[in-house]
């Protein structure tokens, strides 16, 4: 075997080693993928300004010279806002075999990243799911796999709206990964505070949280904390619903499947909302940055009187 591709900054390594707590994040949210220039730039200042501030030390994972990275140095940061290649688990191998310069992980890759290296709590905007007209496209995010598979607290809005959400909601049962809704009864869906979808458990604390985690019945399973948008943010559900049906229909005629969805529906969304969606995507992802940060805290303090 070679040495492995893995890459802690030295800040995370310290902090994993003294028991501070840490929030990973995924870099596609923070690239041209996840929301144009500058207001990515903004999204990754916004988000890690929230973890520090809250007293924890974030880990912004990606693919930097082939190197699976936990945790950037300074001046790499510049480089994830200009990356244009997606890298989810299944392809963390490849980009380190082709030594790939540059690439934003998923949910998928980072969770994966985050179990690697001892980190519990993950902070994102929204994940992704099963798509509409899976029974056709066998459309499945990898994230719902990499969510049952490693044990670490996913923080999020709910699902991309645009998402088959009652099916999202019923593969998480069959994987057994707790749901769970941040002071709130509703399944989030993204730009929206509620889906008219019940999540299966409401939690009030970040203790809570750390408790579900810890008490898991399967080593390897994860947990989803739906956070809703902050309510100030919120998109009118009505509206939403129209333009996420055009923004589906564009894209189904445009042949676009796979991994390029997400990015063409949300980037016909912006053109749709005037804008609009890009301060709502803004303002829960600090939002989740902030209440993933309450919960690694919890963690933290769990693991030091267990």
């Amino acid at each position: 075997m070679t040495d492995t591709p893995l890459r802690l900054s030295a800040e995370v390594s310290s902090a994993l080693a003294d028991g501070t707590p840490v929030v990973a994040l995924e870099s596609t949210i923070f690239s041209t993928l996840g929301l144009p220039a500058p207001h990515n730039g903004e999204a990754l200042r916004r988000c890690v300004t929230a973890i520090r501030d809250g007293g924890a030390v974030p880990a912004i994972t990606a693919i930097v010279d082939g190197a699976w990275r936990v945790g950037l140095d300074a001046g790499e940061e510049e480089r994830i806002l200009a990356a244009d290649a997606k890298v989810a688990e299944r392809d963390l191998a490849v980009a380190t075999a082709q030594r790939w310069p540059v690439g934003a992980t998923t949910v998928s890759a980072t969770v994966a990243l985050a179990h690697r290296v001892g980190i519990s709590v993950f902070a994102t905007g929204g994940i992704g799911g099963v798509h509409r007209g899976v029974e056709v496209s066998g459309d499945i995010s990898a994230d719902l796999d990499a969510l049952a598979n490693h044990p670490v607290i996913t923080v999020c809005a709910g699902a991309k709206a645009f998402l088959d959400l009652p099916r999202t909601l019923e593969y998480l049962e069959t994987a057994g990964v707790p749901v769970l809704g941040w002071r709130h009864d509703d399944f989030p869906a993204f730009y929206t505070r509620s889906s008219g979808l019940r999540v299966p458990h409401r939690v009030t604390d970040a203790d809570e949280v750390a408790r579900v985690l810890a008490y898991r019945s399967r080593p390897d399973s994860g947990v989803l904390l739906t956070v809703p948008i902050p309510a100030p943010a919120e998109l009118d559900g009505d509206e939403l619903t129209a333009k996420l049906d055009a923004a589906l229909a564009a894209c189904a005629e445009a042949g676009v499947t796979g991994a390029a969805v997400t990015p063409y529906v949300l980037g016909r969304l912006e053109a749709e909302t005037d804008g609009a969606s890009v301060p709502a995507n803004l303002a829960l992802a600090e939002n989740n940055a902030r209440v993933a940060t309450e919960v690694a805290k919890a963690v933290a303090s769990l693991a030091t009187t267990s």
